[in-house]
């Protein structure tokens, strides 16, 4: 088969690293079209995934809107010399609308619920909408449902082994007691009205004095002057590692805070939405999330609990989730061939 996969987002790499060799090893044809995305290609070049770029997203809503008509041509052109017998994404209107237009199948998958425009233009195109069974929303008649997390396509134990190398050059060790606190720009299009951690130096005071280290991962321009010195620079691949070793996981970012649940640190996770993946991970006791009213203090006061508690059963926790949930990575396979050959 060939098969087209789009990337809108250096997640949506991780997501698809794994699959791309099972298929190549099964003697399909790849062909990988990404966005221009924060780190998506630096992370494509550090796997050695072959790819051409469609474009990227404008800033202002005219330009996101001009810019989205231009990735979907070129993705157009792209898909008519590539003639795909399945196009896959996470979410991707755009390789919904193309699929239709060139008479190739269709995978989309989601685990975003707020993501309601997104979903809108995507789900009616695709002959197939995959979703963890955490997914709260009815997708329509072409849902599938499966037993796992986005993240476990690529950090599930099968996937993914900690390398305590990878915190070199960090202030920290894998033995020693750190935190690590991750603020997002707030930029993309389901983050709008949304609301995170504020009275940041006084957090990570606070978590200072409960005897953690403190390392703060920030998108762009997301990294306050109060918290001057606090940021580390790593390569992207490795963040996995660091979150892995860390104690403690407290955030604005959802991606973030389900790849520490899942790798077994406890995650403190402050924001408005609520999805049901974040719900499904609170039922371990891997995630616990804050919203509304006193959300920072909240956190705050739970973070520096988990860090004082002489809880250690994280890993029985992480081990029971794996329990109850599967290697996504064989879903992800299982259904784009399912699709060429039903």
């Amino acid at each position: 088969m060939d098969i087209l996969i789009t990337i809108q987002h250096p997640a949506h790499v991780h997501f698809f690293k794994h699959a791309i060799d099972e298929f190549e090893d099964r003697g399909h044809e790849v062909h990988v079209r990404a966005l221009d995305k924060d780190v998506a290609l630096s992370l494509l070049d550090t796997y050695d995934i072959e790819y051409e770029v469609v474009g990227s997203r404008g800033g202002s809503l005219a330009s996101v809107a001009v810019s989205t008509l231009a990735i979907e041509y070129r993705l157009y052109r792209e898909a008519r010399e590539i003639d795909p017998d399945v196009v896959t994404a996470i979410g991707g209107f755009e390789a919904a609308h193309v699929a239709q237009l060139v008479g190739a199948k269709c995978v989309v998958f989601t685990d975003t619920e707020h993501a309601t425009l997104s979903n809108a233009l995507t789900f009616p195109f695709a002959d197939e909408v995959a979703t963890p069974d955490c997914y709260r929303d009815d997708a329509g008649p072409d849902q599938f449902r499966y037993p796992s997390y986005h993240e476990l396509a690529y950090l599930h134990p099968d996937r993914f082994d900690p390398d305590p190398s990878a915190l070199d050059g960090l202030p920290v060790d894998a033995d020693d007691t750190y935190a690590v606190l991750r603020l997002v720009s707030w930029g993309a299009a389901h983050d709008v009205g949304d609301e995170g951690l504020d009275d940041l130096a006084e957090l990570v005071e606070r978590l200072e004095d409960a005897g953690a280290t403190v390392l703060v991962s920030a998108e762009d321009d997301a990294l306050p002057p109060s918290l001057d010195g606090y940021g580390i620079e790593l390569d992207p691949h490795l963040i996995h590692h660091v979150l892995a070793f860390a104690d403690l996981f407290v955030g604005e970012s959802g991606t973030m805070a389900s790849e520490s649940a899942v790798l077994g640190t406890p995650s403190v996770y402050v924001h408005s939405a609520t999805p049901g993946l974040m719900r499904d991970l609170a039922s371990f006791d891997l995630l616990f999330g804050f919203h509304g009213d006193q959300r920072n203090e909240r956190a705050a006061n739970r973070a520096v609990d988990i860090l004082q508690s002489a809880d250690d059963d994280w890993a029985e926790r992480r081990q029971s989730l794996l329990e109850h949930k599967t290697d996504a990575t064989d879903v992800i396979v299982r259904r784009v061939i399912a699709a060429a050959d039903p």
